[in-house]
C-alpha cells in the first residue's frame, strides 16, 4: 500500500494511549479515496504475520483484501472500494506461528444479531438530536446538590412485546420513558447494552465495546431512546465493564495470536471465578481502547454517566485468589498499580471532556478514597455504591422484628462512614437473583407485614443520605426473583397492595425532588443529624435531614407494635406536619399516624428545648416537615 490514509500523528497518539477519538480512526469507516467510495478498515494486531479483511463483499476470501501494516504502531489498514453501508466483515489474522484466526472488529460500531458475530459497516450518523437544552444544562449541573434517583433496568425483561419478543429501543422509549417520568426517577441505568453474545450474562461479558447491542435495534434506534429520555428530563447511565472480557474465540482473547489485550501469565490475566480474561492496563493501546470506549458513549450517544462494574476486581492483584496464585506489584503489594492509574485517568479525562457526566464505581471493599481527587491519593470517581449499607440494611430487615433490637447496630454503624465517600445506595439486580429472593420475599412475616417492611425500607432509602438506586420491579413488590427470560410481573398491579407500593415509590421520588433537606447536602455530615439512635429496645430510630436552615424529621418504627405518645426532640418551635406516612391506606397500610399538625412543646427532650409527642405506625416510617 503506497498511500496509507492513517496519519502518523493518529498512530503516535494511539501508541501513547492518548487518542481520545480513536473510534474515528480504527475500525471500519465509510470514506472516499482516490475518487472511489468505500471503507477504510484499520485494526491493531502488532504480532500478526498477516491480516486481511473478509466479508460478504469479497465472499469471505482471506486472499482478496490483504491489509498493510504500519510497523511501528502495529496497526494494519486497507481501503476497500465499493463496500456498502451494512456490509458484514471480520478480520482474518495469521499469527506469528502460522495459525489462522477469524476475529471480529474490537472497534466495530454495530454487529449482526447473535449468535452471528460479524461487525456491520455503519455510516457516521446524521441523527437529528433534540436534547440541546439538556446537554447545556448538564454541562453546568452540580449533581452533588441535586436529587439523584436511579431506576435500574434490564432492557430485555422490563416488558416484552405482545408477541413475546423484546421491545426495541424505540418501543422502550415510548413505554419506559413515560413510566419513569411518572414515577419521578431522575435517571435510568441500563444493564450493559454493549454488544455481547450471551443473554444469560446480562451484558457483563462484553465483546463489542463500541456498539449498542443489535438485540433491540440499530445505533440510531438507541440514539432515539437516549434523546427521548433527555427531552423528558431523564438522564441515562450505562453499566460498563472494563474489568474483564470473555474468552470467545471471535473476540479479544489472544486477538493476534498473542496475549494482546490480556496478560500472558494467567496469574495476572485470568479471572478464575468468572472464566474471563483481565485487561493489561499497563499497555498504552489497551488503556486507549477502554478510555476511548467510555468517551465514545459520552460523545456519540450523549450518555450521562457510566457505572463501572466490578472495580474491586481491578484494584486487587489477589482478588479472589489463593496464596501463590497471584503476582505482587513492584513494591511487593497486592494493589494493581496499573489499574489504579487507568481508573484515575479515565475519571479525569471523562470529567474534563464532558462536564456534568458521572462515572460511578461499583466497588465492594473498603478501598479508601474511591471518590476523592487523585491529587490526594483518591481514584476520582463521582460516586461509589454503598454495598455495606445495602448488606446491613437487608440483613437487618430480614430479621424477625422481635429480634431486631439485638441487631440495632446494623442501622447505626453506616453513619460512622457515610460521608467518607460520596455514596449511592443500591437496591440492585444483584440482590434479587440467584436464590437471594425478591425484595418483598426477603421481608419476614405475613403478606401485610412483608409489604409494610418493604414500604419502610423504601422510606428509609429515600431519607438516608446519598443517591438512590432501585432495580425494576422492586417498586411494586415483584414477588418472583428477577429472570432475564421473562418480563416483570406487571399483573400484580391489579392488586391494591402492589399499587400502593408503587404509589409510595412515586411519592418518595417527588418528595426527594421537592424537599431540599433530602438532597441538597447528601454527601456531607452537615446534612444529617441523629435525634435518637439508641432506642434499640423498641427498634425505633429518628433523625434530621437538613439544608438551608430547613429540616425534616424522620422517625422509623421497625416493629409491628404501634407506639403511642412517643416523644422525640425537635430542633425548633412551631407546628410539625406529616408530609409522608408509609402506613397510609393509600400505600396499603393501616393508616395509623398523625393526620393533624403537631405543635412543638417547650418540653426539653434528647438535649433539645422542644419536643413533640407522636403516634408511630406499626412497621412504619413518617416524615415531618416544619410549619412555622
Amino acid at each position: 500500500m503506497d498511500n496509507p490514509s492513517l496519519s502518523e500523528f493518529d498512530l503516535h497518539l494511539f501508541g501513547q494511549g492518548k487518542h481520545w477519538h480513536i473510534y474515528n480512526v480504527l475500525g471500519a469507516h465509510l470514506c472516499r479515496q482516490k475518487g472511489a467510495e468505500g471503507v477504510r478498515f484499520a485494526v491493531w494486531a502488532p504480532s500478526a504475520a498477516a491480516v486481511s479483511v473478509i466479508g460478504d463483499f469479497n465472499d469471505w476470501d482471506s486472499n482478496a483484501d490483504v491489509m498493510y501494516k504500519h510497523e511501528q504502531s502495529g496497526v494494519w489498514e486497507l481501503f476497500v472500494p465499493d463496500v456498502p453501508e451494512g456490509g458484514l466483515y471480520k478480520f482474518s489474522i495469521t499469527s506469528a506461528n502460522g495459525a489462522l484466526l477469524i476475529k471480529t472488529d474490537p472497534y466495530g460500531q454495530a454487529f449482526e444479531p447473535r449468535p452471528a458475530t460479524a461487525a456491520v459497516v455503519t455510516r457516521r450518523s446524521h441523527f437529528s438530536w433534540g436534547d440541546g437544552d439538556w446537554l447545556f444544562h448538564r454541562s453546568r449541573w452540580n449533581w452533588r446538590e441535586q436529587p439523584l434517583s436511579v431506576y435500574e433496568v434490564h432492557a430485555g425483561s422490563w416488558r416484552v412485546h405482545g408477541s413475546g419478543r423484546w421491545l426495541n429501543y424505540r418501543e422502550l422509549a415510548e413505554q419506559l420513558v413515560p413510566y419513569v417520568r411518572e414515577m419521578g426517577f431522575t435517571h435510568i441505568e441500563l444493564l450493559p447494552i454493549t454488544e455481547h453474545p450471551l443473554d444469560e450474562s446480562w451484558g457483563y461479558q462484553t465483546t463489542g465495546y463500541y456498539a449498542p447491542t443489535s438485540r433491540f435495534g440499530n445505533p440510531d434506534d438507541f440514539r432515539y431512546f437516549v434523546d427521548c429520555c433527555h427531552r423528558n428530563s431523564i438522564g441515562v447511565i450505562l453499566d460498563w465493564v472494563p474489568g474483564h472480557f470473555p474468552k470467545d474465540e471471535h473476540a479479544l482473547a489472544r486477538f493476534d495470536g498473542s496475549a494482546l489485550y490480556e496478560h500472558e501469565d494467567p496469574r495476572q490475566g485470568e479471572h478464575q471465578d468468572w472464566g474471563t480474561l483481565i485487561y493489561n492496563y499497563g499497555r498504552h493501546e489497551v488503556r486507549n481502547f477502554l478510555i476511548g470506549s467510555a468517551l465514545f458513549w459520552l460523545d456519540t450517544y450523549h450518555i450521562d454517566g457510566l457505572r463501572v462494574d466490578a472495580v474491586a476486581s481491578m484494584l486487587y492483584l489477589n482478588y479472589s485468589r489463593t496464596e501463590g496464585n497471584w503476582l505482587p506489584n513492584v513494591h511487593g503489594g497486592h494493589e494493581n498499580l496499573e489499574a489504579i492509574a487507568f481508573l484515575r485517568e479515565l475519571n479525569q479525562v471523562c470529567r474534563e471532556r464532558y462536564p456534568g457526566t458521572m462515572i460511578i464505581a461499583e466497588e465492594s471493599t473498603s478501598w479508601p478514597q474511591v471518590t476523592r481527587p487523585a491529587s490526594v491519593g483518591g481514584l476520582d470517581f463521582c460516586l461509589k455504591w454503598n454495598m455495606g449499607w445495602m448488606h446491613d440494611t437487608l440483613d437487618y430487615l430480614s430479621q424477625d422484628p422481635v429480634y431486631r433490637q439485638y441487631h440495632h447496630d446494623k442501622l447505626t454503624f453506616g453513619l460512622i462512614y457515610a460521608f467518607n465517600e460520596r455514596f449511592l445506595l443500591p437496591l440492585s439486580h444483584d440482590e434479587v437473583v440467584h436464590e437471594k429472593a425478591s425484595l418483598l420475599n426477603k421481608m419476614p412475616g405475613d403478606d401485610w407485614q412483608q409489604r409494610a417492611n418493604l414500604r419502610l425500607l423504601f422510606t428509609y432509602l429515600y431519607t438516608y443520605p446519598g443517591a438512590k438506586l432501585l432495580f425494576m420491579g422492586g417498586e411494586f413488590g415483584q414477588r418472583r426473583e428477577w429472570s432475564e427470560k421473562r418480563e416483570l410481573d406487571w399483573g400484580l398491579l391489579e392488586q391494591d397492595s402492589h399499587r400502593g407500593l408503587q404509589h409510595l415509590v412515586r411519592d418518595l421520588n417527588h418528595l426527594l425532588k421537592e424537599q431540599p433537606a433530602l438532597h441538597r447536602v447528601n454527601f456531607h455530615p452537615d446534612g444529617f443529624e441523629w435525634i435518637d439512635c439508641h432506642d434499640s429496645p423498641q427498634s425505633v430510630i429518628s433523625f434530621l435531614r437538613k439544608a438551608d436552615d430547613r429540616s425534616v424529621v424522620v422517625i422509623i418504627n421497625y416493629t409491628p407494635v404501634p407506639r403511642f405518645d412517643y416523644r422525640i426532640g425537635v430542633p425548633c418551635d412551631g407546628h410539625w406536619q406529616e408530609r409522608l406516612n408509609s402506613d397510609s391506606t393509600y400505600y396499603g397500610g393501616s393508616n395509623l399516624g398523625n393526620p393533624l399538625a403537631i405543635r412543638a412543646e417547650e418540653v426539653p427532650w434528647m438535649g433539645r428545648p422542644h419536643s413533640v409527642s407522636l403516634t408511630l405506625p406499626p412497621l412504619g416510617a413518617i416524615v415531618l416537615e416544619h410549619k412555622p
